[in-house]
């Protein structure tokens, strides 16, 4: 059938209108394309360039400036200071030993240097900056910098170093930072990334290590654009790094000082202790070092010099140390026996110079004996006889019970290096760790704190705390954390009886103030600083009976490493307790004699806040005691170079 005219115009103008439509739609999306071409094409031409070329854009990772460490009165213990060095990043050099050596012709390397920063090239990820030289000049800096677009690769920066203004005095306390090692990535359980820098410097001993997540802080990243020969042509952004948590210690500077200048000589230990807080005024621990030696590359004749020497420089005596206590152990027997209800206070007990236990003889430190004693007396004389005999009523478990209470046996949880837990012997430990059964002589043993018993310097003044207040004191060393306070050590209550304490604290006073006390020697006059104490002296060799049957011999006789170890603790005032104080001579001989002069100088010092005065020693010793202060190497805490290293 034929179509009309009219109809074929209309299909005409139908299909015309839908070519139009389509047409215009075509149009309207080459349009479309069109600008969006040209706007990635010119408009973002130069962003997807750098993301054609992601070869050509490296992530650096920015290191945190580490946090600082300030004593209690706010002084600088360890800081940072500027460090200009040299890095390199393996992934933009083609020839690197090339670079090596045109890099060498501009600044001091030796061949030994040249060798490191291979190794490290070889080690490290290809993307990371690995420090070819540091601790340069800023001359030398200029030379690389002005001569960096011969040296592809290589970018000169100023970074960070830690340094110790206050020198050896720190060192045992503080520690020391070093760059992380092999043996650091293989036992840290942390996979912050910032360890896998090359020389990137973390905590190796003291405050530095264990405080090393607060100290570290967080680190930052740049992105970087760099040219076809690895020159960095510009920053394309950057998160910056948190810098890490300053610290405040509850040490002060001067006292630190004094105690360091006071041990010079000796291989020794002191501990300080505000008993009210439980703050740890003093740790120290004699001879020392300079830690700033570790941050800069020890020397291996320096380190040498420091393993080599017979007094242990880099062991921290105070912590880490254990010893017999000696009779400094003595207070610990009679509360136990007070306790125990087998004593008391008036009772006496005659000593004879020995007493007989299973055929064999437990001797005196007093050959012909010291006749009767009671309590006070026993303390103020330090009879060995009468705590045999108490020894043999209460037993070891109780008296090891009252060890821990006074803090004797328990590592303290103190963020220094291998704190020492010490050692209080039951009959069970000597079966599980010996192998053999308890005997009454182990038992006579400890009571005067030989045999298995040993406690360490900071231990014994804690004991020394908790007996003058009465009070659990725990020791502590942080004060704050970016200005947030850590919590007091003054502690709870014993629990022991106000009576109870007050005799054994009153034979401590007799000891250092009443003629015939081991300590009378080294007494103070000063009434308002009076102090409290107990004498130790604990053997390190056995006394055959030849050698008793002829005489002992003095300890001035022997060798060194054969004399006894000489021991003081106390507090003062000893009316009203504000600070106890530990010292631990090794080899030193008595505890009269050797720890106690020391002790009373160093608890004059705390009360005195500075150097201890004359007036408050017998005027019959004080132009020898003049002449001995004067001669100790102290400086003024308000200046940051300290003495030459003790080492």
């Amino acid at each position: 059938m034929r179509r009309s005219p009219k109809d074929t115009e209309e299909s005409a103008a139908i299909i015309s209108r839908r070519g139009l439509v389509m047409g215009s739609g075509m149009a309207a999306f080459a349009g479309v394309l069109g600008l969006r071409m040209r706007h990635l094409q010119v408009d973002q031409a130069d962003q997807f360039r750098l993301l054609a070329e992601e070869n050509r854009i490296n992530i650096r990772l920015l290191p945190p400036a580490r946090g600082q460490v300030f004593d209690r009165n706010g002084l600088l213990l360890a800081g940072n200071e500027q460090n200009y060095r040299v890095t390199m990043v393996r992934d933009e050099v083609d020839d690197p030993e090339q670079v090596l050596h045109a890099l060498a012709r501009l600044i001091p390397m030796t061949e030994e240097d040249m060798e490191r920063a291979r190794e490290e090239l070889r080690k490290r990820s290809r993307l990371v900056p690995v420090t070819i030289a540091d601790r340069l000049s800023w001359e030398d800096l200029s030379q690389v910098a002005v001569n960096a677009p011969a040296l592809p690769g290589i970018t000169p920066e100023v970074g960070l170093s830690r340094a110790y203004p206050r020198g050896a005095d720190f060192a045992h306390i503080v520690g020391y930072v070093g760059p992380v090692s092999d043996y650091d990535l293989s036992r840290i359980e942390d996979k912050d990334p910032l360890l896998q820098i090359p020389k990137f410097q973390i905590g190796k001993t003291g405050a530095e290590n264990k405080l090393e997540h607060e100290l570290r802080g967080k680190a930052g990243t740049k992105r970087v654009e760099v040219n076809a020969i690895g020159r960095v042509m510009r920053e394309l952004g950057r998160d910056e790094s948190q810098k890490g948590a300053n610290v405040q210690l509850t040490i002060d500077t001067r006292l630190q000082n004094f105690v360091q200048a006071r041990l010079a000589g000796e291989s020794a230990a002191a501990v300080v202790i505000d008993v009210e807080t439980g703050d740890l005024l003093s740790i120290g621990s004699a001879p020392a070092f300079d830690p700033n030696l570790f941050v800069r590359g020890i020397s291996v004749k320096d380190y040498g010099d420091l393993t080599s020497n017979k007094y242990r420089p880099l062991a921290n005596k105070a912590v880490q140390g254990t010893y017999p206590p000696g009779s400094t152990f003595k207070m610990v027997t009679a509360l136990a026996a007070l306790e125990a209800g087998e004593i008391t206070p008036d009772e006496t007990i005659r000593c004879v110079g020995y007493t007989e236990v299973a055929s064999r003889r437990f001797h005196c430190w007093k050959r012909g004996g010291h006749g009767r004693m009671n309590l006070r007396n026993s303390l103020k004389q330090s009879c060995d006889v009468y705590y045999y005999d108490l020894a043999q009523r209460v037993g070891v478990e109780k008296i090891s019970a009252m060890a821990r209470r006074l803090g004797l046996g328990e590592r303290h949880d103190v963020p220094m290096s291998a704190v020492a837990a010490g050692l209080m012997p039951t009959k069970a430990w000597k079966k599980e760790n010996r192998g053999k059964d308890w005997v009454i002589g182990d038992s006579l043993n400890a009571s005067i704190g030989q045999g298995f018993v040993l406690t360490s310097p900071l231990q014994l003044a804690v004991m020394t705390a908790r007996l003058a207040t009465n009070r659990s004191v725990t020791p502590r060393l942080v004060k704050s954390i970016d200005g947030v306070e850590t919590p007091s050590g003054a502690g709870e209550p014993l629990g022991l009886s106000r009576e109870m304490m007050a005799q054994v604290q009153g034979g401590m006073f007799a000891v250092a103030n009443e003629s015939g006390g081991t300590a009378y020697g080294t007494r103070i006059d000063d009434k308002s600083m009076r102090m409290a104490g107990k004498t130790g002296t604990s053997q390190v060799r056995n006394i055959t009976k030849a050698e008793r049957a002829r005489g002992v011999s003095s300890n001035a006789d022997l060798p060194w490493e054969r004399r006894d170890h000489a021991l003081y603790v106390g507090f003062a005032p000893a009316d009203a307790p504000k600070y106890a104080v530990s010292v631990v001579v090794e080899h030193g001989g008595g505890g009269s004699t050797a720890a106690a002069p020391i002790a009373r100088d160093i608890i004059l010092a705390a009360q005195a806040d500075g150097i201890p005065p004359l007036s408050a020693y017998p005027s019959s010793q004080r132009g020898r005691i003049s002449s001995a202060l004067k001669k100790l190497q102290l400086w003024d805490p308000d200046e940051p170079k300290a003495p030459e290293s003790q080492a």
